[in-house]
This record gives structure tokens, sequence and C-alpha cells, in this order.
């Protein structure tokens, strides 16, 4: 049968499209809307989408326009992007926490672990402006902070008990600042450690 002159081809999603998903993703795992096999459902589907149409389901009950029944349309790529996440909050015990690749940072990034191994990985993520402020009630554990040249740390409003900390303020390399991270809050009977590397391309 011909095609109907009047219908629309399927949208092809972009990387960019795909990606943008899979942060949603992401950031509903971290919050509670996801549950782990609900996300790892999602995110085959999202690396597998072709269309538009494909991508748009997979998010259509997490990102609800308030006062909406109807849930917010897909950014395309080349589009601006819908505003970055005020606030993020994870918690874990007993457990391990690991963010890197490309992932969209929130504002505020609050941490609440108990005895858990973490690695927060900030070398290509997406920034949503020039600070970022994560607030630790970190009791026990680890965490490793990976920081591309050019972020600076500053951990002057952290409360620390029984704990060690190797953190460096920069990369030493005099690279510009572009992002600063602010740590906040408590840690007791841990360890924070900072890393630099480059990011990768």
């Amino acid at each position: 049968m011909p095609e109907d002159p009047h219908s629309s081809p399927a949208l092809r999603a972009s990387d960019a499209d795909r990606d943008r998903i899979i942060e949603l993703l992401h950031a509903a795992l971290a919050d509670g809307r996801l549950d782990p096999v609900e996300f790892d459902e999602r995110l085959d589907a999202a690396l597998a989408a072709r269309t538009v149409d494909a991508l748009a389901p997979l998010t259509v009950d997490l990102i609800a326009a308030p006062g909406s029944d109807r849930a917010l349309m897909l950014p395309l790529a080349g589009m601006p992007a819908e505003p970055a996440i005020e606030r993020i909050t994870i918690k874990e015990r007993h457990g391990s926490v690991r963010r890197d690749g490309r992932w969209t940072l929130p504002h505020r990034l609050a941490l609440r672990t108990a005895w858990c191994e973490m690695m927060l990985d900030l070398t290509s993520a997406v920034r949503s402006g020039p600070e970022l402020v994560i607030e630790l009630r970190m009791r026990g554990g680890n965490m490793e902070l990976v920081l591309a040249p050019g972020m600076v740390v500053d951990a002057n409003e952290l409360a620390v008990r029984h704990s060690q900390l190797a953190i460096s303020r920069d990369s030493g390399d005099n690279t510009p600042e572009t992002l600063r991270i602010r740590l906040v809050g408590q840690i007791r009977h841990g360890r924070i450690v900072t890393r630099w590397q480059a990011p990768r391309r």
C-alpha cells in the first residue's frame, strides 16, 4: 500500500537524545523513582532506541510537568535542555555508589551514606552551573572524587571527626577555574580523597 502522504516519518534519535534520556534515568535511580531492575530495563531500551518516539515512553512517568497529567516532551538535540535538577539525594548503607561517564550534575548533591565505597567521577559530567555543592552526611567508608583540571575543591564547611582527608584544592597546574565544588556537612570515621585526570575523549 502507498504511504499516507499526510503522515510524518518517525524522527530519528541522535546520540545526544539517547544520552539525555539516560541522564534522566540515572537521576531517577539516584533519588528512588526507579529501582535497579526498572533502570536496567529502561537503559537497555534507551540504548536500542532508533527514534524519538521510542525514547519518549521511557521517561513519561518521570518528568511530568507540574499541574499537568502529560509528560514534558523529549528535548531534541540542539534545543535548550530542561532546567537542571536542583537537588539529588543518594542514600546507601553498606554498599557502593558510583557515578561516572557523561552524567548531568545537579546544583546540590546530597549523600547520606554509612560504611559505603563511593566514587564520583566528574571529569565528563555535564555541569549545571559554576558551582556544585556536595552535602555529606557520611559515616564510615571511603569516597573518591575524580576531578578534571579547572575544578576547585572547597572543604572549609565540612565538619570532620575521626576521619582522614586527602583533598587537594586544585590540580596544581594553574588551569583557570571552571567549576567550584563545595563540600559541606559532616563525615565521621571515613576517608575522602581527590584524584585529578583529564576528561576522556
